[in-house]
């Protein structure tokens, strides 16, 4: 599962090496928290799923991962089975429209966007400590 970072300026994605190799991508991706339009929280990160990998992997149910592309723009996905997953619409991104992430802290994501954070990056979970 992706690790969520953020500061007072920007959420950034860390990707592991694994998700990197899946999703065909050299660094984080790095998002200015004005760029954050809506974040909601889904059981079924699939099911918001719109578009083709290119380039990305794609087993049904199991991974998805990469770059969706559509007529509605590029997603970046990071699914993992049917675990409780994180779906963040941006607007005004360079590269993409929305996020699909399956992480288990979205709700502290949530909590951690409407406060005050420091200056420097900290893990959300710490954050809503």
């Amino acid at each position: 599962m992706v690790t969520l970072l953020l500061d007072s300026t920007q959420l950034e994605v860390v990707l592991s090496p694994t998700e990197r190799a899946m999703s065909f991508r050299k660094s984080n991706i790095v998002v200015p928290r004005e760029h954050i339009e809506r974040v909601q929280l889904t059981d079924d990160a699939w099911t918001w799923i719109r578009g083709v990998p290119n380039p990305g992997i794609n087993l049904p149910v199991a991974v998805g991962a990469g770059t969706w592309k559509s007529a509605g723009g590029n997603d970046f996905v990071i699914i993992r089975g049917r675990k409780p997953s994180v779906v963040i619409d941006l607007s005004g991104h360079d590269e993409f429209e929305r996020l699909v992430l399956t992480t288990k802290h979205g709700v502290a994501l949530l909590k951690a966007l409407r406060l005050d954070v420091a200056s420097e990056p900290e893990n959300v979970a710490d954050i809503v400590r």
